[in-house]
Parts: C-alpha cells; sequence; structure tokens
C-alpha cells in the first residue's frame, strides 16, 4: 500500500469524493453499498450515487456508477429494499432505490429499480413520486422499510424535512401517503438529514422497542455535524418518543460519525450500519486529497439495545466478521503496571486492534493508550476519573492543521462499571473506532498521522492500573477490488 493516509479495512471509494453511505440492503448473498460520490472530484459537487458489494461486510468489490445526475437534478441521499412480492409491478424480487433529485434547490423523492442484481438501474417513468409540501425547501433523505406481515403489511418512508420527520405508507412504492411526522425533541441545532427507522429486541428480547436515528448539520457533541437517535414506539404510520423532548441521546460522540445507515434484509436478522467517517465542518479540507480519495466509513456495527439507569440506550459493536483480518496476537492478563511502564514498548503498527480491561488503582488520576505515536505526534484515548469520562485527544495527532476546527480535545461522560473500564478501539491508517464498556458508548475519529507514527503505549498517571485483560491483534488489510 502506497497511500500513507488510505485505510485498510475501512471502507474508502477508488477515488475522488465521497459522503454518505446509501441504499444498503442484502440479497442474493451479496451486500450491497452505496454511497455519495462526486467521480470527477475531490470535493463535493453534483452527486451521483457510487457502488460496490461484499459477500462479508469486510472484502468489497467495486462496481460501476449506479445513478448519475440529469434534467431533473443531483442523486443525493436514499434507500433499497428487496420487492420480494413485486408490489411496484417492476418484477418479482426487483431491488428498488429511493432517492432524492436536487434541482435548484427544489428536492422530489424517486425511484429507480434493477432486475439484474443491481447492476443496471432503471428509473422509474413516474419520477417524482413524492414532491414537498409548501415552504419545505429540506425534503430529503427517503428510507423506506417493510412494516408488519409480508402478507398484511406495507411500505414506510421516513423522510427528513427542515427539523422533523415525516412518514409515509405505500402499498406499491410508487404511490405514498401521508401519514404523520415526529419533531421537537432532541437537538435542533441543525437541518435533520438521513434518516433511519428499525425495531430491535431489548436486552435480547422479548421486549422491543423501535429505533429512529437522524443526522444533523451542525450541534453536536464534539463540534459540528453528528447522529442523534430516539427511542420509543412506531405503529407503522408515526414514531413517538419514550424520552422527554429535552433528552438528546448521542448516537457516537466522536466528530466523525454522520448519516449512518443499517442494511434491509440481513441474513442472519443483526441490524448493521454504516457511518460517514467526517464532519462537514472540515470534510472537503482533509489531506487525504493528495492521494486523490476523500473520506472513508466507520466499520460496519451490530447495533442493540440495553436497559440502563438512564433508560434503553443504544449500543453499538464492531460486526463479527472483521475478527477475520486478525493476524499476529499478543496477550496480558492480570497484572499491574506502573506511571513508568509502557505494556506496549517495541509494538508498532498502521492498523490494529485493542480490547483491554483495565482497572485503576488508590490515586490514579487517569490512564489510557497513546496511539500512532511517532516523533511529536500521538493520538490519546484516555480515561479521567475525577470527571467520570472518555476522552480523546487528537491535537497532536498528525496533520491537523488543514482546519481550525480539527485539533481538539472531545470528551463523554462514562461510568466504570465495578471500577472497570472495558475498551475496544480499531486502528487504522487514518480512522479509530473506540467502543466503550461493551458498546455503550463509542466515539469515531479522522486521524492524519505520519507514515513513522507507528508506536503504542499503556500509561497511567498518579498510581498504578490492574490490567484485567490486554489484547493487541495486529490487523490485515481488507480485499477493494
Amino acid at each position: 500500500m502506497t497511500d500513507v493516509f488510505r485505510p485498510g479495512y475501512h471502507f474508502t471509494p477508488p477515488a475522488h469524493w465521497m459522503n454518505d453511505p446509501n441504499g444498503l440492503v442484502f440479497y442474493d448473498g451479496e451486500y450491497h453499498l452505496f454511497y455519495q460520490h462526486h467521480p470527477h472530484s475531490n470535493v463535493w459537487g453534483p452527486m451521483h450515487w457510487g457502488h460496490a458489494v461484499s459477500r462479508d461486510l469486510v472484502n468489497w468489490q467495486h462496481l460501476p456508477i449506479a445513478l448519475v445526475p440529469d434534467e431533473q437534478g443531483m442523486i443525493y441521499s436514499g434507500s433499497a429494499v428487496v420487492d420480494w412480492e413485486d408490489t411496484a409491478g417492476f418484477g418479482k424480487e426487483a431491488l428498488v432505490i429511493f432517492f432524492t433529485y436536487n434541482k435548484n434547490y427544489y428536492e422530489t423523492q424517486n425511484l429507480a429499480y434493477s432486475l439484474d442484481k443491481g447492476r443496471t438501474w432503471t428509473k422509474y417513468e413516474g419520477n417524482s413520486i413524492l414532491t414537498p409540501p409548501p415552504d419545505t425547501p429540506d425534503f430529503r433523505d427517503p428510507k423506506v422499510i417493510w412494516y408488519g406481515s409480508r402478507e398484511s403489511g406495507h411500505w414506510v418512508m421516513s423522510l427528513a424535512a427542515g427539523r422533523s420527520i415525516r412518514f409515509y405508507t405505500s402499498s406499491n412504492l410508487r404511490d405514498w401517503e401521508f401519514s404523520g411526522s415526529f419533531s421537537g425533541h432532541g437537538s435542533a441545532d441543525g437541518v435533520w438529514e438521513t434518516p433511519d427507522l428499525f425495531e430491535l429486541p431489548v436486552d435480547g428480547g422479548p421486549a422491543t422497542r423501535w429505533v429512529l436515528t437522524v443526522g444533523i448539520g451542525n450541534g453536536g457533541p464534539a463540534g459540528g455535524s453528528a447522529t442523534q437517535y430516539f427511542v420509543g414506539g412506531f405503529d407503522g404510520m408515526t414514531f413517538h418518543s419514550e424520552n422527554p423532548p429535552e433528552a438528546t441521546l448521542w448516537a457516537d460522540w466522536g466528530a466523525d460519525f454522520y448519516a449512518p445507515q443499517s442494511w434491509s434484509d440481513e441474513p442472519n436478522g443483526r441490524r448493521i450500519a454504516i457511518a460517514w467517517l467526517s464532519n462537514w465542518k472540515y470534510a472537503i479540507f482533509t489531506p487525504t486529497a493528495a492521494e486523490d480519495w476523500r473520506s472513508a466509513f466507520s466499520v460496519p456495527r451490530e447495533l442493540s439495545l440495553r436497559r440502563t439507569e438512564a433508560g434503553i440506550r443504544l449500543v453499538q459493536r464492531p460486526i463479527a466478521e472483521l475478527e477475520s483480518l486478525r493476524g499476529e496476537h499478543r496477550h496480558w492478563e492480570n497484572i499491574i503496571v506502573g506511571p513508568a511502564q509502557n505494556l506496549l514498548a517495541g509494538l508498532e503498527g498502521y492498523q490494529y486492534e485493542i480490547i483491554a480491561e483495565l482497572e485503576p488503582e488508590p490515586n490514579t488520576t487517569e490512564f489510557g493508550f497513546s496511539l500512532r505515536v511517532g516523533s511529536d505526534e500521538q493520538t490519546v484515548v484516555k480515561y479521567e476519573l475525577e470527571r467520570c469520562r472518555l476522552v480523546i485527544d487528537r491535537t497532536h495527532s498528525g496533520s491537523v492543521d488543514f482546519h481550525a476546527d480539527f485539533a481538539a480535545v472531545h470528551a463523554a461522560d462514562l461510568a466504570l462499571r465495578e471500577n472497570r473500564l472495558r475498551l475496544r478501539i480499531l486502528v487504522d491508517r487514518s480512522t479509530l473506532d473506540v467502543f466503550a464498556q461493551d458498546g455503550l458508548l463509542s466515539m469515531t475519529e479522522a486521524i492524519f498521522p505520519s507514515a513513522g507514527s507507528r508506536g503504542m503505549e499503556l500509561f497511567t498517571t498518579g498510581g498504578g492500573l490492574k490490567v484485567r485483560r490486554l489484547d493487541v491483534y495486529f490487523m490485515s488489510a481488507a480485499k477493494f477490488l
């Protein structure tokens, strides 16, 4: 690999610009991944839909661009379904994608279909299938799901409209009726975008809740764009939150987790999501453009719900398939390290995974990991005991001067459990996915370290640290064909 910044196992476009994931659907052995793409530039521009497929969500095959702009406008974000019963009349088991046309800031909803496993796409001659209400300039990102049994259910579309989500229902994917809206909850600091809607068991079942995820263009916990979520009920017509309006639940507390979408028809019944690993504050300035590509996606995460003292919360864990990339392994357990020790001295790498269960001794004030360490460079993931929070410090993470808001310290409140912190950290050439307390909290960050910054350190300040368990796996690169 010659690129300094191109990740080894995070999805990136073959070249040029990428942002939101779109149209995630599984069909006939393949996970389809579409994405917002400008194939002629490293900055945002006339949006196309890029396309790739995978059989394991780890290794990917790039396919030709699926949708290109035309006289009706640019191709904005959307979703995909398998029309198992040919409700639309395009053909049994047709793949159908829904997207937003944007022309001169006028946004409409549209569809296209494929009868050859997604290799070619036909735009519906009856487009547009949905036009905006009066005085609604932001009207985009349709997420379509099937609600109810296959015999008696119906299609539902969730659609971002200003600072609200509107819901529509249909029996045939072509004709839609408004059924309700959701607003007035959570953060409204930025325009709402890219909704997703799905049902999950609580603590493995049998009780369930519905989850609505929403991207916001500004006001995230780390500044700029971010993703919030709501937990509640959905009756096939509209969504109701079970939390008070002032409650804001963040899907991720890092700076770079936006517009997540989940796969439809996942064959093992899992809810798996992926997100754009960037932030609208500085996305067009990141230094990967020198390598003729820009932006990556997070690792795919399996989603679940956990009941906590604060209420039911979203849990994210890296998918099990990523373990296929594990190579050389180092393991420690039940040892105590002091402030002057570095258990990881001599270990170096660009892409690796850390799994740790750590317990601070008395007088310890903070502990954690320094990652991608080099000359005057490091990214720090640490826990501060006095403030009970998890922190990522990327102020000296490498190239940081391309935007004034990039070099920053980001933090999230987090309680120890039985005085222990459980961490899972996936490090790649320019990405960092951090999961704490078995996925109850996640922080996702872009970093741009020099090629020579390969070191790592486990540190503790003020007192000792009991290492209940520590594993380091060096990760192989995924295949991108």
